[in-house]
């Protein structure tokens, strides 16, 4: 019954435009949701579909209180994934000296091992080709999953319209000093040849070893050091310990001697050192932790950089050695691994290490998609201000930070912790080649080297450029690359620098002003925790920066949906589940049952069992709904006059109170629960209560009153489950109503009498299980006749069940009168069961 329900509804949602936005006549009708756009170089997995169920769910539900929800989708198609995608996929690598080639195409045998290099236009050819065909496979899921997207308003980061704001943003940044370039420390990851910024850092177990070496003082004392990394012992400019530490107070503002080098540097005091870490005095060298680059630009230490951006060291001659023999001998251009080895063998022989490496496991940055540590150079690269280096910048953005409206709320700790822990500012350009280019060119001078200092940027109204095909204003073609002329920045902007600006390109920023003044600040901005430093912080920064005001009212974030072991999913560690296959299994109504049920914030285990529940939830749907409604006409809510049939509706209005007020809280979890608690009560037992009522056991007046009671009940409980249950809903709703059940309203408590007693429910549903739990001991069919009855209960109770007498003896076969005794606390039975029916053989 549930098979091909999301393709029929699918299809008719989209012919009908059902969830297109149109904009209203003023900004409170309007619910914007400045949405994740997934990245499509990688692949979906089972967390992807519940994140973007949670958001559909207030989607939905938003839409049914007759705001008109602006709920676009983008794909984040820019940026390192793609480009190594693209490597593997076509066995191309992009070389930028090599020129364009309109008549190339890939190899028809691909060898990711053999790369062939192409030019970088033919490279960007070929991300645009692959990443439309993810798009597609990403489009038929969430088609599937049911999401009321208004795909009319379609982005992708790499998009022409994105790049123009993109670039514009970044233009108005530079205008107001916000953006900037500067030659800094920078951290670079050696295998993807580009920097690295601060949010993308991850630190892990990485296997070391400390080296102990002795440091020479002029009266021929030695001072000892402990290092994990002795190949930087050449780049070393200071000693540096802590200025409370006594073992070395009587060093500082002494000088000393490196091993090997015999380089003289000072002793100075830092109160960064470690005092309980190793010797309690460390060599500050440019540069290997970001403790160095600390010490390097408080102190004024010189640069002394030797390790470049391939991950080896300088071939040229370190002019601060004294004696540079054995670093060209053995140190030149070797990678750290080896030079380290070099190193170590050197000491030894000196005699200036003191005993053997001793193993260690220490902490190191990674590149949060590479596998070795990343080292620390110098280069030039652009940056934004972020408070990294700026009190009063970070003191403004942590109070936009306490504007927004954080579910759950101890997510909002995530943003703070990171904002007061930033050291520098965002590194924004990145040395790859499929992203949106930095707008700016560099006068070349008479000796064709470029000036940094004044770099040419980009006009507004010439947006988007390529400054590597385009010309700065000013200048011909011819001039590129020519002294006195031109060069292109070569560098392109990190992705997250465009992600940044999502709700200005969705909403219209610079392009549409109509749609912009109705849909920002928006409304609601959905993501996983772990992107809180990244997506949602620097999507903050663009907006104080540009608006003076934060881009939405509200974050709601997703936990992780992880393996039975807790472990977070993921396609390298062969635990992600195939999202496509869990819904063809059980149904997208199951799924997003399943995803509802993960709590905001919350991480969530995955077990597969659990869709069965969905599953049986959305059968139930469907045959209750069908039962229902075959039992007779409709009928008007003034037809109901049965005790019980007002009491169940009073229930049911305060599940809608509950539920409305969940859901207004962005709780969308207790919501489900709330309503499929009702949902199943009402069919186990006011169904079955009032069934043969219904039928006209009772005459047309009492039928009536059941049958209003039923329709009523059902409209409201299609309506509650509408925003979780998308596909069985609309089905239901299509026999019975016109429209759509996803642009009805909401239901609301003035639908519902009032009149009822609620307590009349739970009498009755203790009284039905004490007969089902009879027949149900005596292991005897449901059918089986009740000879003999007498119930105890409190007066209150017993009233209540002298009302439902009939449909009590009905539903539960009783064919005595029903003995009433007041007493007890609760309601009990003492029950005589007659014989089971006879089972007559078919046919």
């Amino acid at each position: 019954m549930l098979e091909g329900l999301e393709d029929k509804w699918s299809a008719a949602w989209e012919a009908e435009q059902l969830y297109a936005f149109h904009r209203p006549q003023a900004r409170h009708q309007v619910f914007s949701i400045d949405t994740p756009p997934p990245t499509v170089s990688g692949s979906l997995h089972v967390g992807h579909v519940f994140s973007y169920t949670h958001t559909d769910v207030v989607a939905r539900y938003q839409r049914m209180l007759g705001k008109q929800v602006f709920y676009p989708m983008g794909w984040d198609d820019n940026g390192l994934p793609t480009e190594r995608r693209v490597q593997n996929h076509f066995g191309v690598r992009c070389d930028p000296s090599i020129p364009y080639d309109p008549d190339f195409e890939p190899p028809a045998r691909p060898n990711p091992k053999k790369q062939v290099p192409i030019s970088r236009r033919n490279f960007v050819e070929l991300c645009h080709r692959l990443t439309q065909v993810d798009e597609r496979a990403f489009a038929e899921l969430w088609h599937k999953v049911g999401l009321s997207v208004d795909w009319d308003q379609l982005y992708t980061t790499i998009g022409a319209e994105t790049q123009r704001i993109s670039q514009l943003a970044f233009l108005r940044n530079h205008e107001r000093g916000e953006a900037y370039m500067s030659e800094a420390p920078t951290m670079w990851d050696v295998t993807f040849q580009t920097a690295v910024a601060q949010a993308e850092l991850e630190a892990r177990d990485y296997p070391g070893a400390y080296h102990r070496l002795a440091f020479h003082r002029p009266d021929g004392s030695d001072v000892f050091i402990e290092t994990t990394r002795p190949e930087l012992l050449v780049s070393c400019c200071a000693l540096i310990a802590h200025p409370d530490d006594e073992r070395y107070r009587e060093l500082f503002g002494t000088t000393v001697t490196t091993p090997v080098f015999g380089v003289e540097v000072p002793v100075l005091a830092h109160p960064a050192a470690e005092m309980d870490k190793g010797a309690g005095i460390a060599m500050c060298c440019t540069f290997g932790d970001l403790t160095d680059v600390q010490w390097w630009r408080e102190l004024e230490l010189p640069t002394r950089t030797v390790i470049g951006r391939d991950g080896r060291l300088s071939r040229e001659r370190p002019e601060w050695l004294p004696d540079a023999s054995f670093y060209e001998a053995e140190l030149a251009g070797r990678t750290v691994f080896s030079a380290r080895a070099a190193m170590v063998d050197k000491l030894r022989t000196t005699g200036e290490m003191d005993g053997e490496p001793k193993a260690t496991q220490r902490m190191a940055n990674f590149y949060e998609k590479g596998d070795k540590p990343l080292e620390i150079v110098s280069t030039r690269q652009w940056y934004i201000a972020n408070g990294g280096r700026d009190e009063e910048l970070k003191a403004a953005l942590l109070a936009r930070g306490e504007q927004i409206d954080f579910v759950p709320e101890h997510m909002r700790h995530r943003y703070t912790n990171w904002v007061e822990g930033l050291n520098g500012d965002w590194l924004i350009s990145r040395q790859r080649f499929f992203g949106i280019p930095l707008p700016v060119w560099y006068r070349l001078d008479a000796n064709g080297d470029p000036d940094y200092g004044e770099p040419i940027m980009a006009a507004a109204e010439t947006l988007p450029v390529d400054p590597s095909s385009d010309c700065p204003p000013g200048y011909e073609p011819a001039q590129r690359g020519a002294p006195g002329g031109f060069m292109a920045e070569p560098d392109v902007m990190d992705t997250w620098a465009t992600s940044s600006l999502t709700p200005e390109i969705v909403c219209g920023w610079e392009r549409d002003r109509q749609l912009f003044d109705l849909t920002f600040p928006m409304d609601l901005a959905p993501q996983a925790h772990d992107i809180i430093r990244t997506w949602l912080f620097s999507r903050v920064v663009r907006a104080n920066f540009e608006f003076g005001a934060v881009p939405w009212r509200r974050a709601t974030v997703s936990g992780f949906v992880v393996d039975p072991d807790r472990k977070k999913m993921s396609k390298s560690k062969g635990n992600a589940i195939v999202p496509t296959d869990i819904i063809d299994k059980y149904g997208a109504d199951a799924v997003r049952w399943r995803a509802a049920m993960a709590r905001p914030g919350m991480d969530s285990p995955f077990d597969e069992r659990q869709m069965k529940v969905g599953r049986r939830l959305a059968m139930k749907v469907l045959n209750a709904s069908r039962f229902v409604l075959g039992m007779g006409a409709p009928t008007g809510r003034e037809a109901i006059c049965e005790a019980v049939d007002l009491a169940e509706l009073a229930a049911l209005r305060e599940i809608v109170g509950r539920a409305g007020a969940a859901l207004a809280a962005f709780d969308y979890t207790s919501a489900l629960e709330a309503t499929e608690t009702f949902f199943w009560s009402f069919c186990d037992d006011y169904l079955e209560l009032v069934k043969e009522r219904a039928y006209g056991a009772r005459g047309e007046r009492a039928a009536a009153s059941a049958n209003a009671s039923l329709q009523l009940a059902l409209s409201v409980l299609l309506r509650l489950l509408a925003p979780f249950m998308p596909f069985v809903t609309e089905e239901v709703w299509s026999w019975w109503r016109p429209g759509s059940v996803h642009t009805s309203a909401w239901p609301t408590v003035d639908e519902l009498p009032s009149d009822g007693d609620t307590s009349l429910v739970a009498d009755t549903a203790a009284a039905l299980v004490l007969v089902r739990g009879a027949k149900s001991d005596a292991k005897v069919s449901m059918k089986t006749p009740v000879e003999a009855i007498a119930v105890t209960a409190p007066a209150a109770s017993i009233a209540n069940l002298r009302l439902v007498a009939d449909d009590l003896s009905a539903v539960g076969h009783i064919e005595c009168p029903i003995d009433f005794v007041e007493g007890g606390e609760s309601v009990t039975a003492d029950i005589v069961l007659g014989e089971p029916p006879v089972k007559r053989p078919r046919g």
